[in-house]
């Protein structure tokens, strides 16, 4: 039975729509205009509104969905990884930032390309559109749940309608369209996930204080989890370590983050970005798992466990059948927020990667006017292929763990490359590329792996046992790093292979 909004939510959703691309519609810019301007918003974003903006491209439809889900069927284990989120956002501001504020770089795989040569600035911007367009099809697709729930009707039209509102303000207004609808885009499903926390309590007779005992009671609230265990996604090691190099993988090395620190002013204010980002996300993770617990402690008490597919349906059939007129549509509109900022995210950041690090180094003479307009045509051209991608990625499961999974498997061997560039003198392009291929073998043997392998080896019986997705980046890392810089002695020392 499909479960639709009220009329008068359906007239605010619409109305947001309507809004948030009128907004940004607002900064299409006349006359001519560089490819800084376009893909960089001329580096005079305050800090704090790129902090925003980093928040709204991390916090995707796939987190406010799927991080109530989780606390649902589990506990608060999930800040463990939130921890080794900020720890990895530390390291960033230490290693990376300032290789980036070197010089006048647009994408981050051109600091690739000044330390190892043009293969290998190919190979990793490759490797950024593949994954990040893999990942970014499950994200459109999580929409499809949530408008599913709501609308009571075809997923891929509506779908189809949010895609064409938000590339016609990414394709007009450019970063700093992006950015700045993503900070109006921030406050709304802020305002929504706090909104959404007070009718949770307001359902469960006691409100906040039986939602915290019986979540308490039922062990919904414990955090840490200091089981040895390489099989067990949430962990304090799986979090601290895999959530730190996750992050130095997704905000150090991948141009979806990378191009909104390089929009800030100068290197202070990108510091000042990337920490205050991980300070909200984390208390905004804290108020996720508050309302799984929440819609927890109700359905066990109401005596109504909902009849939904996934625990990813939980909440979102929740806001349609539970909360108060105005307020479903409210948090519909947010939910739709996450998803318009972070599409628009993708899409700026895919054009920008396909525009400097493969047109460019072709063709580094055409005017300006051309790279803009080129731009522009490679903005919609990733739309259409997010689109398809997002159409034929439906599936089942936790889709925030599928989406995070999915760019896993490349983010190791990402990573392990610019460390190997900034930690290194003696990798060069050869090895590291070496280096860069088992990583990425090794994470996608570790993603298909679907149970624990048994083999016997020399008559004894051993046991590998399967590995979390949390610890995919780190191994892959790891295994880059090694691996390259050992095969870098095995070719001739690459004459670009002064450090960084």
């Amino acid at each position: 039975m499909h479960i639709q909004l009220r009329a008068f939510d359906l007239v605010l959703v619409a109305l947001y729509l309507v809004g948030i691309t009128w907004f940004g519609l607002r900064f299409r810019k006349q006359g001519e205009r560089s490819i800084k301007s376009y893909f960089l918003a001329d580096r005079d974003i305050p800090w704090w509104a790129i902090a925003l903006s980093i928040v709204a491209a991390e916090t995707s439809t796939l987190t406010i969905i799927s991080v109530p889900g989780i606390a649902f069927t589990g506990d608060f284990g999930f800040l463990q990884l939130a921890m080794g989120y900020l720890l990895g956002r530390i390291v960033i501001c230490i290693l990376f930032l300032p290789r980036y504020f070197c010089g006048e770089l647009i994408t981050a795989y051109q600091l690739i390309g000044q330390r190892f040569g043009t293969r290998l600035h190919r190979l990793t911007a490759l490797l950024f559109l593949v994954m990040r367009a893999a990942a970014e099809g499950v994200r459109v697709f999580a929409v499809a749940i949530v408008v599913g729930v709501a609308l009571g009707t075809g997923d891929i039209a509506s779908i189809v309608i949010l895609s064409l509102l938000t590339l016609l303000y990414t394709f007009e207004g450019g970063m700093k369209a992006v950015i700045w609808t993503d900070v109006l885009q921030m406050l709304l499903y802020g305002l929504g996930t706090l909104v959404s926390l007070w009718s949770v309590c307001r359902h469960i007779p006691g409100g906040a204080h039986t939602l915290l005992s019986v979540a308490s009671a039922a062990g919904k609230l414990t955090v840490f989890h200091f089981t040895l265990s390489v099989s067990q996604t949430y962990t304090f090691w799986a979090g601290v370590v895999g959530g730190c190099f996750l992050t130095m993988a997704s905000h150090g090395t991948d141009q979806l983050m990378v191009q909104r620190l390089l929009a800030a002013k100068n290197l202070r204010e990108s510091r000042m970005a990337l920490l205050a980002s991980g300070v909200v996300i984390f208390v905004q993770f804290t108020l996720f798992l508050l309302i799984g617990a929440g819609l927890f402690v109700y359905y066990k008490q109401s005596g109504l466990m909902p009849h939904a597919a996934s625990a990813d349906r939980i909440f979102p059939q929740f806001i349609v059948q539970q909360m108060p007129t105005g307020v479903s549509g409210l948090m519909i509109a947010a939910i739709l927020a996450a998803a318009m900022s972070n599409l628009s995210a993708a899409l700026n950041s895919l054009a920008s990667t396909s525009m400097v690090d493969f047109y460019l180094l072709r063709r580094p003479d055409v005017s300006e006017a051309s790279k803009t307009r080129l731009s522009r045509l490679m903005t919609l051209g990733w739309a259409a292929i997010l689109l398809a991608l997002a159409i034929v990625s439906r599936g089942s499961g936790h889709v925030l763990e599928i989406g995070l999974s999915i760019a896993s498997v490349l983010w190791g061997g990402m990573l392990g490359v610019f460390l190997l560039g900034t930690l290194t003198r003696r990798a060069n392009e050869a090895g590291t590329m070496a280096g860069l291929l088992a990583g990425c073998v090794l994470n996608l043997l570790l993603w298909r792996q679907g149970s624990a392998i048994h083999a016997t080896l020399w008559g004894r019986h051993f046991v590998f046992p399967k590995i979390a997705w949390t610890w995919y980046v780190a191994i892959g890392a790891m295994a880059t790093f090694a691996i390259g810089y050992l095969a870098s002695f095995v070719g001739k020392r690459n004459s670009i292979g002064s450090e960084l």
